[in-house]
C-alpha cells in the first residue's frame, strides 16, 4: 500500500488491494458494537438481581382463624307477650293505681271498681245463706222428734203385739191395730223429716255456691297484673265507667295494655337454604343500629315447617331485657351462623384469583423473595376470607391486592400488611 500527499495536505490511499483493508475496518467496528451491546446486557442483568431495585409488593401471612359465615335478617322487637286489661265486671273506676310507663309486678292492684248492685247482691246471698243454715237446723230438730215418735210408737206396738200372744184375753185386737197403724205414722213421719233435711241441705249448699259466685264475681272489682310489666297504654282514668269485657266485641273498653318487656321475641323468616342450620337453643348476635350495641339471643322455637308462599320458616328469638336497654319496636339485625371452620388455614378474598368450583390460584413469594403462581382449592368463604384446603402452607407470604403487575419468577420486595387495618 503507498500512500500519496494530495495538495489540500491529505493523503489517499492507492493499492490494489483495497478490499482486503475494507473487511479488516469492518470487522474492528462490529467487534466493538458487539462488546458494547454485551456490557448493556450484563448492567440490565445485575439491575435486575439487585433486592435494593425490586419493586415492592404487598404480602400476607397465611394464617390459622377460626371462620364462620353468617344469615344477617332485619326485623323488630315484640314484647314477650302483651295483652290489653279488660274488667270481668262492668264499674266505676274508684281508684286507679297505674299511669303510662307504669312497673307493675304480677298480682299488683291495677285498679279498683265500684259496684254498688254487686254489693247488694252480696248481702242478699249472704242472707240466703244463713237462712238457709236455719232451716238446715230446724230439719235437723224435726228429724229429731220425727224417730223420737217412731221410736215411742213402734215400742208400743211390739209390745202389745207380744202380750196379745201370750195373754190374748188381756188386749183387744182393736188395740193392736191402732198401736199397728201408729207405728207405721211414727215411720212415714221420719222419713218425712229425713227427706226435708236432705232438702235443706241442698238449699243450703244452693245459696253457699251463689254466695261463692257473686263474691268471686265481685273479686274481679279489683283489677290486678297477671304477670311482670310495663303499662304501655292507659285508656281509662277515676271515674269512668269500664263495660264488662265478657264478649269478643272489639269495641269493649280496655283499662290498659300491658306488656312484658324485660324478655322480648324477634320473629325472623329464616329463608329455606338455611333451615338445616338452625337449632334449637342456638346463640345469635342482634346489632341494634339505635344503641349501636351488639346482644346476645337465643332460638327458642320455629314452625318446623316452610311458608310455602314466602318459602321461610317462622323462626323466634328471646333477649333477655332486664335493664330494658331495648324497646319494643326497635330495629334490630339477626347474624344466624350457618357454616363454620375451626382453625383452618386462611388468606384475604383479595389475594386470591378464584377460577370456580371451589379452585382459585394466588401468588406466593419464595424465600428467595421471588414470585410463585399457585393453584389452590378453596373451602368455605367469608366476607373477607377464604378458606385454603390445599396448594398452600402456614406462614407463607401471599400478594396482596392487584396482582397483575407481577410475573412469575420475578424479584420482590415483599412488605407484609395488616388487611383488616386498610379496610
Amino acid at each position: 500500500m503507498r500512500l500519496r500527499k494530495t495538495k489540500s495536505a491529505k493523503f489517499k490511499i492507492e493499492n490494489c488491494c483495497w478490499p482486503a483493508a475494507a473487511r479488516l475496518i469492518g470487522a474492528a467496528t462490529l467487534a466493538i458494537l458487539m462488546g458494547g451491546l454485551a456490557g448493556c446486557g450484563g448492567s440490565q442483568k445485575a439491575e435486575a438481581d439487585n433486592p435494593a431495585s425490586a419493586p415492592r409488593a404487598a404480602v400476607v401471612k397465611v394464617s390459622r382463624q377460626d371462620l364462620a359465615n353468617s344469615l344477617e335478617i332485619a326485623s323488630e322487637f315484640q314484647p314477650y307477650q302483651e295483652i290489653d286489661i279488660y274488667a270481668k265486671v262492668s264499674g266505676y273506676i274508684q281508684k286507679l293505681y297505674v299511669d303510662w310507663g307504669t312497673h307493675v309486678r304480677e298480682g299488683q292492684l291495677l285498679a279498683v271498681l265500684e259496684i254498688p248492685e254487686l254489693e247488694q247482691q252480696l248481702q242478699l246471698d249472704e242472707a240466703a245463706v244463713r237462712r238457709s243454715e236455719h232451716d238446715l237446723a230446724r230439719t235437723h230438730d224435726e228429724l229429731s222428734q220425727a224417730e223420737s215418735a217412731y221410736d215411742v210408737a213402734d215400742v208400743t206396738y211390739m209390745r202389745l203385739a207380744n202380750v196379745q200372744k201370750t195373754r190374748p184375753e188381756l188386749i183387744s185386737q182393736e188395740e193392736i191395730d191402732v198401736a199397728h197403724g201408729k207405728d207405721l205414722e211414727a215411720e212415714a213421719a221420719r222419713s218425712a223429716a229425713k227427706d226435708s233435711l236432705a232438702a235443706a241441705e241442698q238449699a243450703l249448699a244452693v245459696s253457699k255456691s251463689g254466695f261463692e259466685k257473686d263474691k268471686a264475681m265481685f273479686a274481679y272489682s279489683r283489677i290486678e297484673a297477671p304477670f311482670n310489666g310495663i303499662v304501655t297504654e292507659l285508656d281509662a282514668y277515676t271515674g269512668a265507667l269500664l263495660p264488662a269485657g265478657t264478649s269478643s266485641t272489639k269495641g269493649d273498653q280496655p283499662l290498659c295494655r300491658l306488656s312484658e318487656n324485660d324478655l322480648l321475641r324477634l320473629v325472623i323468616p329464616v329463608p329455606e337454604r338455611a333451615v338445616p342450620d338452625i337449632h334449637l337453643g342456638q346463640t345469635v348476635a342482634i346489632d341494634v343500629s339505635a344503641l349501636n350495641e351488639t346482644f346476645q339471643g337465643k332460638i327458642v322455637r320455629f314452625a318446623d315447617q316452610i311458608d310455602m308462599n314466602t318459602r321461610t320458616m317462622h323462626t323466634e328469638v328471646q333477649v333477655p331485657n332486664p335493664e330494658f336497654k331495648l324497646v319494643p319496636g326497635m330495629y334490630a339485625s339477626v347474624k344466624i351462623p350457618t357454616q363454620s371452620a375451626a382453625a383452618a388455614l386462611a388468606i384475604p378474598v383479595q389475594a386470591v384469583r378464584p377460577s370456580g368450583n371451589g379452585q382459585g390460584t394466588v401468588l406466593v413469594v419464595n424465600k428467595s423473595n421471588r414470585i410463585e403462581e399457585r393453584s389452590v382449592k378453596l373451602g368455605l368463604q367469608t366476607a373477607s376470607l377464604y378458606e385454603v384446603l390445599a396448594g398452600l402452607e402456614e406462614n407463607d407470604l401471599v400478594v396482596f391486592g392487584e396482582q397483575s403487575q407481577y410475573k412469575p419468577g420475578q424479584l420482590v420486595s415483599p412488605a407484609v400488611v395488616n388487611p383488616s387495618a386498610l379496610e
